[in-house]
């Protein structure tokens, strides 16, 4: 049977910058990169998720707010993501690389420079629409 799986993703903004984070080069989308987050646990809420898993995986402390968007992308026509991307603010911490590759705080305009997952260039495009707003007024 294929199942939908939901996954929560940090939009963190700190100092004009987005933190993204590059997947280990044993995982699936091997050495690509992605707002950081992870899947749902059965009845759990979507913003305590992302908390716990932003500070099980990277060690540092958010605060988790709206969803500000969705994405939903099929991988190799087996895997379903539903990916929530949730407004989040930095609060504490640094980051610790035991669990990714790589991390980078970078403004929308150069994430066009990493090779993004599919399931999150939709949040990709949201910033840089923004950002492109935001230079016109």
């Amino acid at each position: 049977m294929n199942n939908i799986i939901v996954v929560t993703a940090a939009i963190i903004e700190k100092d004009d910058k987005f933190l993204i984070t590059q997947r280990k080069k044993d995982s699936h989308n091997s050495l690509r990169w992605e707002f950081p987050g992870g899947k749902v646990e059965f009845g759990e809420d979507p913003k305590i998720c992302l908390e716990r898993e932003i500070d099980e995986e990277l060690k540092i402390n958010i605060s988790a707010g709206d969803i500000i968007d969705y994405s939903s992308f099929v991988y190799d026509g087996k895997k379903h993501i539903l990916l929530l991307g949730l407004k989040c603010k930095f609060i504490s911490g640094e980051i610790i690389k035991e669990e990714i590759a790589d991390y980078a705080w970078v403004s929308p305009d150069e994430m066009s420079e990493y090779d993004i997952t599919e399931a999150d260039i939709p949040f990709v495009k949201k910033l840089q629409k923004q950002a492109s707003l935001q230079k016109n007024i």
